[in-house]
């Protein structure tokens, strides 16, 4: 089952690659904004797929922000099998040698108008390379009968010291996120991200489409589980997983959000879709869950769904919301759980903050994480209602 699921991983790159819209950008700077390899990578172990260093790009703060730091966790995906990981390293997804320089856009911009809390703090996109969330340390052996590097807590670690000598050991504030596979290694690598401060440094975390659900596919099998127990094993996750999870349930339980919630001390923010886009498309109806093509016109586009497919879909939401309690509950967390199609919505102006982003309290996501994170509201937390009540979810917004 987990080698049908990868199949649309691999071709698509489903799992929120990161994809940065033209929006022009300031004057002040280049709108790219150029990749900076890591330095001493390989003597580090810090490497990514295929033995290469891996990169990233800082885009500096200014004015009141300059003391300030955002890192965001590239998405894109996982390998599982040594062949999907023999694949991926000829991409951007495992290989410095084929990325370039990227936009900025969404909280990821330096323009007010588009992002005017975080616009002007010191701004890091790492690239992901690692296929396992920046969590694997292990080593395994191409087709080719080459080495293949599963690096990413290396590259994690590498990475973090790295900008400490830029400037970052002295942040005032700073804020950890990511999307999706991305935003996973951002809930993975939380608390350590807080002990890199002193504790009157304000330190955050912002979780953006990284929810996965352990829950049954259309066939009644655990698609997604058996993805994830695969990951785990090829790439030893086991040194990123909470101890204390570890000391009760198996590592793959211990990889879920769900679990991972419940030992992070950080302030948290989630950030999810009540009906996710690529959650609903390869974890709840994968290829090869269902028969026939009954299915593949509601995951291309839920307004295609039919009225018993979803209440199907309410079913994922609800399972969902249910384990979200565990953050409901944390006095210094925040959620905006929307109830669109949609898949990652910090990186894209049209989702974080435009005319027609999604609303809950008749805030947009920027408005609501800004007020979360400089605590101008005593509590951040909306959770949508059932699709499809919520007039402001737009079908242009991305779905991986």
């Amino acid at each position: 089952m987990a080698t049908e699921l990868l199949s649309p991983l691999l071709l698509l790159l489903l799992l929120a690659v990161v994809t940065f819209s033209c929006s022009p950008v300031a004057a002040r700077t280049p709108e790219l904004v150029e990749l900076t390899l890591l330095a001493g990578a390989r003597e580090k172990g810090a490497v990514c797929l295929d033995g290469s260093p891996p990169g990233y790009h800082l885009q500096r703060g200014f004015g009141s922000g300059a003391h300030n730091w955002l890192v965001y966790l590239q998405g894109g995906g996982w390998c599982n099998t040594t062949e999907s990981c023999s694949e991926r390293k000829m991409t951007e997804f495992g290989s410095s040698k084929f990325m370039e320089a990227v936009e900025f856009t969404g909280m990821l911009s330096n323009r007010h108008q588009e992002n005017p809390d975080f616009h002007n703090w010191n701004i890091v996109v790492v690239r992901y390379c690692d296929g396992a969330s920046f969590a694997g340390d292990a080593d395994g052996e191409d087709l080719d009968g080459t080495k293949l590097f599963f690096r990413g807590l290396h590259i994690w670690e590498a990475v973090v010291d790295e900008l400490m000598t830029k400037g970052m050991d002295t942040a005032k504030q700073a804020l950890l996120t990511g999307c999706s596979a991305g935003s996973l290694a951002a809930l993975l690598h939380c608390d350590n991200f807080r002990k890199q401060f002193p504790q009157d440094v304000s330190v955050k975390c912002l979780s953006d489409a990284g929810f996965f659900i352990d829950e049954k596919d259309l066939s009644g099998e655990r698609s997604l589980r058996s993805l994830i127990n695969a990951i785990v094993h090829l790439q030893n996750v086991r040194e990123a997983l909470p101890k204390g999870c570890l000391a009760n349930k198996d590592p793959t339980e211990c990889f879920f959000p769900a679990e991972l919630i419940k030992s992070i001390s950080t302030p948290t923010f989630i950030l999810n879709s009540e009906y996710d886009s690529w959650q609903i498309r390869n974890a709840l109806a994968p290829n090869g869950s269902y028969p026939g093509q009954a299915w593949s016109s509601c995951k291309a586009d839920i307004r295609n769904c039919s009225s018993t497919q979803i209440d199907v879909l309410h079913g994922f939401r609800k399972k969902l919301v249910s384990e979200l309690k565990v953050a409901e509950d944390k006095k210094d967390w925040g959620l905006f759980i929307d109830s669109c199609f949609t898949h990652c919505q910090t990186p894209f102006r049209i989702s974080w903050i435009s005319r027609i982003s999604p609303r809950l309290g008749n805030k947009t996501i920027a408005e609501s994480v800004g007020d979360w994170y400089f605590g101008r509201r005593e509590e951040v937390k909306y959770i949508d209602c059932k699709y499809p009540c919520n007039p402001t979810c737009s079908s242009r917004l991305p779905t991986a």
